[in-house]
Parts: C-alpha cells; structure tokens; sequence
C-alpha cells in the first residue's frame, strides 16, 4: 500500500472568505466549496488543504509545505500582500524557511531542506 499526501483540515470561521484569502494572499486555487456542509478546499500545485467552518473556538494549527523554490514562493507570497510572519532565513535544524499566518491564526511553514537544495 502507498501513501500519497495527508490532507489537514483547517477550522475557520467563513470557508469562501477563507478561500478567498488563500487564493488572493498566498497564490491558491479554489478547489470546491460544499455550503451545507460549511466546508470547502483550495490547492496550489500538489497542496491541498481543507477548510471547515466552526462556531466553537479555532486553536491555530501549523502546517508544513514542501517547495522548490523557497525563496522565489517568499516573493511571490510577500507580493501578493501575505502576513510573513518570520521571514525567510536557513534553520539550525537544516532547512531554509519562512512563515505565514492566515487570518484564523493558522501558521504556514514554507521550506526545502538545505541538504537537497541544489
């Protein structure tokens, strides 16, 4: 059996405002949106994540995407207007990396590891 991707699902407050976000500030496509299911997805290349509307208390969740270009998605994202909430710098742990927060407080590490950067 193989293994493909793992989908999270991030609670927001309104999924089209949601993703309507992600598609303006970080460059993602509206995937579908279900509304009596109050839940809905948007993708950028390979990355799909699930948004569900919540009444209840949204606890940030953090997420990490792959990419091959971490610096050339940086000035992409910082264009579009995205909240860079820890600009792009090489990690001790072996990555290089920078961070966004979406308006529901979720934060979203972009990054390559530097050992398989050409």
């Amino acid at each position: 059996m193989t293994l493909h991707a793992a989908v999270p699902t991030l609670p927001v407050r309104d999924v089209a405002e949601a993703q309507a976000q992600y598609r303006d500030t970080l460059g993602f496509d509206i995937a579908w949106h279900n509304i009596e299911g109050r839940i809905g997805a948007v993708r950028r290349g390979d990355c799909v994540l699930f948004l569900r509307e919540t009444d209840g208390p949204i606890t940030p969740l953090e997420l990490w995407v792959f990419c091959d270009d971490v610096d050339g998605t940086e000035a992409d994202l910082t264009a579009l207007g995205a909240d860079i909430s820890d600009p792009i710098s090489d990690k001790p742990w072996g990555l290089r990396s920078f961070t966004v927060r979406d308006p529901s407080g979720h934060l979203i590490h972009f990054h390559h590891d530097l050992w398989t950067a050409a």
